[in-house]
């Protein structure tokens, strides 16, 4: 078992901003924004792309929901779950860099250029809000 970390109202803040924007997001791809998650699958990815758009829009509103209502004891395996989950879809935003693709507001190649920069900060959001960085940890 992980051990537990201290969390500031700032980063208790920082998380329910980030399990929001996850729940947000789930839900996007399930509805309206469905087709333009799919220009982010790559084409090396054994699933159709819609049921891709639909699995990781279902693991995100999952996450989303951890975040907003796990127990103190769970956070930092959930930090470091999301930051996995935000590492595992980066080859998603680097086919669309580099295949030049429109969608969801990235149209030109320097916004999705730096859209590659935001995710090692959601990366590092999801530790630093969940306590999974804190020093000061105590035993679970």
């Amino acid at each position: 078992m992980l051990p537990q970390a201290h969390t500031t109202p700032l980063q208790t803040f920082a998380r329910n901003v980030m399990g929001s924007f996850m729940v947000g997001a789930g839900v996007g791809h399930l509805t309206f924004a469905r087709y333009p998650f799919q220009a982010q699958v790559p084409d090396w990815v054994p699933l159709d792309k819609d049921t891709t758009v639909l699995a990781s829009g279902v693991v995100e509103i999952g996450l989303g929901l951890a975040m907003l209502l796990t127990p103190k004891k769970y956070r930092v395996a959930l930090g470091i779950g999301l930051a996995a989950f935000y590492v595992a879809v980066f080859p998603g935003n680097i086919h669309q860099y580099t295949h030049r693709i429109s969608a969801l507001t990235l149209d030109t190649d320097e916004k999705r250029f730096l859209r590659l920069f935001f995710q090692p900060v959601l990366v590092a959001g999801a530790l630093w809000s969940t306590g999974a960085l804190n020093k000061r940890q105590q035993p679970a």
